[in-house]
């Protein structure tokens, strides 16, 4: 899957041909797909993260341009290949817990803070011109429809791929993929063609919120990053609900949409939108599950995702009605 963890003994050596001393290496967790460590230069607290792909890091070094106080974007330094063919990255260090693991009885604390996330994603500056896929380079859907529905496809080019056969060939996968596959088709027409800032993953270790003032504090890896319509990362955060008890207490759609009350033209269809957008991400982490090989999580997904399918659209009061 993603890049095997470096051992300290391969990062010391990589450290020690840079400029400064560098102290106090730590071993960080949270990367899917990244070996992170953190260090010291001088008084300067740092992180190195080693990776696959370069690009990703450029996408965390692009995104620094929408850092705000409610977005906060931690700085990246450098980014580089090491002479073993590595891609890294070199950024200042942040402080915080994990977004997901917010405790039930914390989340009325955090809610707002992760409201102000949210709107503060929607308020970056968008055009109609702007390419959905904004950090990357070559070949990419030119509509948020079309990478929606790109979404369901098993392309041999994409990085997850190979995972179609699997779910065919599983009678209860089959079905459930293939109801959710149609569903989301006759959905989609409704997802307008924004252009808002979608960070794409912010749950899985990409946000830290301070265990004292419940602010958030960094929120991280880009590379899922796309632009298109902002209820995106709402239904993110509402799908994975169920697995984390405090984000489901936090209701991050409802303060969301509380915020957005009076944009009216924002919340056209937003039930509609929320439920295509939570079937989308629930089928696409089939795939993504099956291409891992994690059998446990596979099962929990396609339970939720059956649990999405059948409950059907949310009632959402804020939301506004087709115009």
């Amino acid at each position: 899957m993603g890049d095997e963890a470096l051992r300290r003994e391969e990062v010391v050596p990589f450290l020690a041909g840079r400029p400064g001393s560098a102290e106090e290496l730590e071993p960080l967790s949270g990367g899917a797909w990244s070996s992170a460590w953190a260090y010291r230069v001088g008084g300067e607290e740092l992180v190195i993260r080693f990776g696959p792909e370069a690009s990703w890091y450029e996408a965390d070094r692009m995104a620094m341009a929408f850092a705000s106080a409610d977005l906060p974007v931690p700085e990246v330094r450098e980014v580089g290949t090491t002479p073993a063919g590595r891609a890294y990255a070199i950024s200042v260090r942040h402080y915080g817990t994990f977004l997901e693991d917010t405790p039930v009885e914390l989340a009325a604390a955090v809610a707002p803070a992760l409201t102000r996330l949210l709107v503060a994603l929607y308020r970056v500056p968008s055009s109609p011109e702007l390419p959905v896929a904004w950090h990357q380079t070559g070949e990419s859907p030119g509509t948020w429809r079309e990478y929606l529905r790109a979404g369901l496809v098993d392309d041999p080019k994409a990085v997850v791929h190979g995972w179609s056969s699997a779910l065919a060939s599983d009678k209860e996968l089959s079905t459930l993929s293939s109801a959710v596959s149609e569903r989301i088709h006759a959905l989609v027409d409704a997802c307008p063609e924004r252009r808002d800032l979608i960070h794409g993953d912010l749950l899985h270790g990409n946000v830290l919120v301070s265990p004292v003032t419940h602010r958030i504090e960094a929120v991280l890896s880009w590379k899922c990053s796309v632009r298109g319509d902002f209820l995106f990362d709402a239904a993110w955060c509402s799908f994975w609900s169920s697995f984390h008890p405090g984000i489901a207490a936090a209701d991050p759609l409802s303060g969301l949409l509380g915020a957005l009350r009076n944009e009216h033209s924002a919340l056209v269809d937003a039930a509609a939108r929320h439920h295509c957008y939570e079937l989308h991400i629930g089928y696409t982490h089939l795939g993504w599950n099956i291409w891992t090989g994690n059998v446990e999580a596979l099962a929990g997904t396609a339970r939720r995702l059956a649990e999405v399918l059948e409950r059907g659209p949310l009632t959402l009061p804020a939301a506004g009605g087709r115009s």
